[in-house]
């Protein structure tokens, strides 16, 4: 186990493209953290960068005690774990398993103990005679931790492993990498642009945004206290609505009493209710669409300034497209924003 440490980390690319900027991270010895964001964050750039797969423009990079910033791949003492397996089709799960260990020149024996070990670990036990081809998704992604997990590294590093796994699989995979990550107790950063992924498996998130870190906590503090709009639009599923204050105010619907230079409103669709909340937000408007969703129901309301917001609601509510409809949120369920800097305004 080790703890990382970035400070100032940037990769610029030949012909001025900055993929990742400024990047300053401490990860403790044992932490799972997850880089998530959109597709050209820099997140998988970054990743590489620890792994030793990029070279570094600037900034320093510490795995343990160890200035690694020059050393290659093999050197850092470090696992990973690709989206497409990267294994050996001609070999067996077993050989697929000690080949890194073979190479490395450790003894047949211990050989034998990791491998076992970790197929028992990882229950493909009975897969050790197979090649890959003869796997299913799930079990070549077992075989693929598999071979980071003998290398018994200082730190794991998964890009994207679940990628290609149907919905169903995702979550049993995402299951068996926490609980795995928390009985080692080895350092981890997971990369992902699944925010749900990033929610479950994180001991703190990391939310990039054009190669830059827009907001680093556990993922309940990024939930419920988003520190940028970005950050408030990405972080949960219906995603944050985001309001006109001006707008609200003209309506009567906002509340006096929110900080300076609060030109935005943010509310979450699980804050929004159909009962009165004095002193809070109201918002009028039409039922666009009713979408029921097995437990819950996610309800989309067009106001009179044409924009739809998403109201979230147990069960199946006795509502009719078409209908009119107030939905309210208490003023402590209010995220203001300004729009000119981003970020939050209290």
């Amino acid at each position: 186990m080790a703890r990382i440490v970035m400070e100032s980390l940037s990769k610029v690319y030949s012909g001025g493209v900055q993929a990742v900027s400024d990047v300053s991270l401490d990860v403790a010895d044992g932490e799972m953290i997850v880089l998530v964001g959109p597709s050209g964050c820099g997140k998988s750039t970054l990743l590489r960068m620890v792994a030793g797969l990029e070279t570094i423009t600037s900034g320093t990079l510490h795995i343990g005690d160890t200035l690694v910033n020059g050393l290659e791949p093999a050197q850092r003492d470090i696992a990973m774990v690709f989206q497409n397996y990267a294994l050996y089709p001609h070999m067996s799960v077993y050989d697929n398993l000690a080949y890194g260990l073979r190479n490395r020149g450790v003894p047949k024996p211990e050989i034998d103990r990791r491998v076992q070990a970790a197929a028992e670990m990882l229950q493909i036990g009975e897969f050790l005679t197979r090649k890959p081809r003869a796997l299913s998704g799930g079990q070549r992604q077992r075989v693929a931790m598999g071979r980071a997990l003998v290398r018994e590294p200082a730190a794991f590093l998964f890009d994207e492993p679940l990628s290609n796994l149907d919905a169903k699989l995702r979550v049993q995979m995402r299951v068996e990498i926490r609980q795995l990550q928390k009985r080692l107790g080895t350092t981890s950063l997971y990369v992902t642009h699944d925010q749900l992924e990033a929610l479950t498996l994180a001991d703190r998130l990391v939310v990039l945004n054009g190669g830059r870190i827009e907001q680093v906590g556990t993922p309940m503090d990024l939930y419920r206290r988003p520190e940028t709009v970005f950050v408030a639009g990405f972080i949960g599923s219906p995603a944050m609505n985001m309001i006109d204050s001006a707008w609200a105010r003209g309506t009567g619907g906002l509340p006096d009493g929110l900080p300076a230079g609060s030109d935005l409103i943010g509310v979450r669709p699980d804050d929004l209710t159909l009962a009165p909340q004095p002193g809070g937000l109201a918002l009028t408007g039409r039922v666009a669409l009713l979408e029921p969703a097995g437990a819950e129901s996610h309800v989309y309301v067009t106001l009179s300034n044409g924009q739809t917001v998403t109201y979230r609601t147990q069960g199946l509510p006795d509502l009719t497209e078409g209908a009119a409809i107030t939905l309210h949120a208490p003023l402590s369920a209010l995220h203001p924003f300004n729009t000119a800097s981003g970020k939050r305004t209290g």
